[in-house]
């Protein structure tokens, strides 16, 4: 048992070990506003909380799965990993499509990235939506969040296989969209499953300890891939390279319109993605380079940027200009 212990303790030091990139070496310090506006201010040196790390990746069942269907589309379903009756009498419909929604750093259920696309995805077609709530982990300080990532996505990865096992539900019907850290938790969760999930939506993927971070959103964890970038400055919230098979880069991927905060600029990206679910009327252009994005230069083909397509695919990387307000 000591020998069991202790290799799952250093399983856990080996996931806080995390490579600061040069653009991080002097940053020590994120500040972040919780869904209250409470300042958060994060230490990129703090020492994370092993005790929490090692429940978390010994426990998937700290996960919550919050069934949404138009049966009930404003009263959640409980769905529990090894709890066949807690899926088997609920509304899911494994002849549907079906959306997880992650929720990023210092949230919870009630956040309203949760409600907005939740409400967005059932206005717009007959689909299983599930919002994933992981606040145990998201509510703790961002170093530990951030180490208790990989844990997370695989523990929803172990349930969406629960899932099909009881339901026949397809990973090729199943969509995973995940905000800030939630990005990398649905990539996690796709190579828990081999990348056979048909698409997976990083909404401006977390950055700070994540730029050479190898348990960070990419390409190989879906069927296709996609990544919206809306804070990927020195200072911003998100990572401001390429993680996906597409990567798209509104309004050059680091200030938006109307925004005069990082975490204004961060929160767009689910907002944009928000708006294509239900217009689809936001399309890039591909670049040949960053300085294209940047300079607003590109001139490759076009691709819609977001919306609920699960056979959509492409490749590249894109620039894609909108205006400040709703639909954008």
């Amino acid at each position: 048992m000591k020998t069991i212990l202790c290799l799952c303790i250093a399983a856990v030091y080996a996931a806080v070990a995390v490579p600061l990139e040069k653009s991080e070496i002097n940053r020590r310090y994120v500040e972040y506003y919780d869904d209250n506006e409470v300042w958060q201010g994060a230490d990129l040196e703090e020492q994370a909380d092993i005790n929490l790390l090692s429940d978390i990746s010994r426990n998937p069942a700290n996960n919550r799965y919050l069934l949404y269907t138009r049966r009930n589309p404003s009263s959640s379903q409980t769905l529990q990993i090894n709890n066949r009756n807690s899926i088997t009498s609920s509304n899911f419909n494994a002849n549907n499509p079906t959306v997880v929604i992650v929720h990023g750093w210092l949230s919870n259920q009630n956040t309203n990235i949760n409600r907005r696309l939740r409400e967005t995805f059932l206005r717009k077609s007959d689909v299983n939506v599930i919002v994933m709530e992981w606040r145990r982990l998201a509510l703790s300080d961002y170093v530990t969040a951030v180490a208790g990532v990989p844990a997370v996505g695989r523990g929803l990865g172990q349930f969406l296989r629960f899932l099909n096992s009881v339901t026949g539900a397809r990973f090729e019907t199943m969509h995973l969209a995940g905000f800030s850290l939630g990005a990398h938790v649905v990539g996690n969760a796709g190579r828990e499953l081999n990348g056979r999930v048909a698409r997976i939506t990083g909404l401006d993927p977390a950055g700070p300890l994540w730029n050479l971070n190898s348990n960070r959103l990419r390409a190989s964890d879906g069927v296709y891939v996609e990544a919206i970038h809306t804070d990927g400055g020195a200072a911003g919230l998100g990572i401001g390279s390429s993680v996906a098979d597409v990567d798209f880069f509104p309004n050059g991927g680091n200030s938006q319109p109307g925004c005069l905060t990082s975490l204004c600029n961060h929160n767009r990206a689910w907002e944009l993605f928000d708006s294509t679910v239900t217009h689809n009327n936001l399309v890039g252009r591909q670049c040949s380079n960053m300085s294209q994005v940047r300079l607003d230069t590109c001139r490759g083909a076009s691709l819609n940027m977001g919306n609920d397509d699960l056979n959509k695919r492409g490749s590249g990387i894109y620039r894609v200009n909108t205006r400040r307000n709703y639909p954008y």
